[in-house]
């Protein structure tokens, strides 16, 4: 863990280095484990497919990201703590990118039983959210933790001890941004305005290394 840890900091040091050193051809890094091909060849960590439940009441599945690139979170609507800030700061990103396609946000709640298909639906109304560029999903709980904490990187679990201060669950304030082979190119603070900014640098840069390929 402390190795896959160093890896990740090492990963967003570099990501925020990129700009401040001129370097505007570099790429972002890759992060997460590696692991090895059948021919020997090392495998970049990848998200893995998935099949959650929209605002709108549609299947999502990675199919939806094909071609895209994409910011992931997880958050809960009753959330009384960080997730409000974090949704300021994602409405920064949404309003960047509203006119680019291949831009998408995938945030995932951890209340499956209280964020239901309607209250999403109104969540993401009341944010000023129109149609599918910002998905907001629900759907198994225990997958959802799963994609967090083993694909996404970042915790995602209920919170039975500080459950009054918490609203009954601990995440991540992280923004995870995804390539459009379901590589993760960079984690964020999505509390801290600074980073957020950092982020849609870098997603430009994605972008923009996407098109020289």
């Amino acid at each position: 863990m402390k190795k896959l840890l160093s890896k990740i900091i090492a990963g967003i040091v570099l990501s925020g280095s990129l700009w401040s050193c001129g370097v505007e051809d570099a790429k972002l890094p890759y992060m997460g484990p590696l692991s090895t091909g059948e021919n020997g060849e090392e495998l970049y960590h990848t998200i893995p497919d998935f099949a959650f439940v929209n605002q709108y009441g549609d299947t999502t599945t990675q199919d939806d990201f094909e071609n895209s690139i994409y910011v992931a979170d997880f958050f809960f609507t009753s959330c009384p703590t960080i997730c409000p800030v974090m949704k300021s700061q994602m409405i920064r990103v949404y309003e960047h990118f509203q006119d680019q396609s291949e831009v998408k946000i995938l945030s995932h709640s951890i209340d499956t039983y209280h964020d239901s298909v309607s209250v999403l639906y109104d969540y993401a109304a009341g944010l000023g959210v129109e149609g599918t560029k910002w998905q907001f999903v629900t759907g198994d709980q225990d997958k959802i933790y799963e994609i967090g904490e083993g694909s996404y990187m970042v915790t995602a679990a209920e919170d039975t001890v500080a459950a009054e201060e918490t609203g009954g669950f601990i995440h991540s304030g992280a923004f995870i941004l995804v390539d459009k082979d379901r590589h993760i190119r960079g984690l964020y603070d999505g509390t801290v305005e600074d980073e957020v900014s950092q982020l849609i640098r870098d997603m430009e840069l994605l972008l923009k290394e996407d098109q020289d390929e």
